[in-house]
């Protein structure tokens, strides 16, 4: 059984507290493309966005902002004004948690870039071991506190040698 005509993951959303700050960000800093924007968005009588997207009936979305980054999925980035308060940003220990990670070629070079553009880095760039041996990776930090993570594997990893499925590479889309 599958999710009839499932092709692959179209977009990833999430909240900002600030979409300029994060437009700078994914623009500036990530090279994402800024394909196009769209709201505010605000119901001022019924249920629309409880029904809709699960938030407070009087959340209103202020905006929100389309990217394209590489060959991955497309972003969504929302900033919305929660009309019950805004709740702290998950870790990736909480449930819900979550970062996204991008696929480098040069682990290294990307480090130090974002270093250079003054990015928090967590700790330094770790190998991997096991199934994913031949993997480099580090997490770091948006502005707003978001976790991201750098990958690299330009020679692949262990479980690629005998494995009949193998996870889809960025670097090799059409694979």
């Amino acid at each position: 059984m599958a999710l009839p005509g499932l092709r692959g993951t179209e977009h990833i959303g999430f909240t900002v507290p600030d979409l300029d700050e994060a437009d700078r960000f994914f623009v500036d800093i990530v090279g994402a493309e800024r394909v196009y924007s769209l709201g505010p968005f605000a119901h001022e009588t019924g249920d629309w966005m409880l029904e809709h997207m699960n938030v407070d009936p009087r959340t209103v979305m202020r905006r929100l902002t389309f990217y394209r980054v590489g060959t991955g999925a497309n972003f969504e980035v929302f900033e919305f004004d929660a009309a019950d308060g805004a709740r702290p940003q998950p870790r990736n220990s909480d449930i819900g948690g979550h970062h996204l990670a991008f696929y480098v070629d040069d682990l290294d070079a990307a480090v130090d870039y974002l270093r250079a553009n003054d990015i928090r880095i967590l700790g330094e760039p770790t190998a991997s071991g096991n199934a994913s041996s031949g993997q480099r990776w580090v997490y770091f930090l948006s502005p707003w506190g978001m976790q991201f993570e750098l990958v690299s594997f330009p020679d692949g990893k262990a479980y690629e040698r005998d494995s009949p499925v193998l996870l889809w590479h960025p670097a090799h889309p059409a694979e």
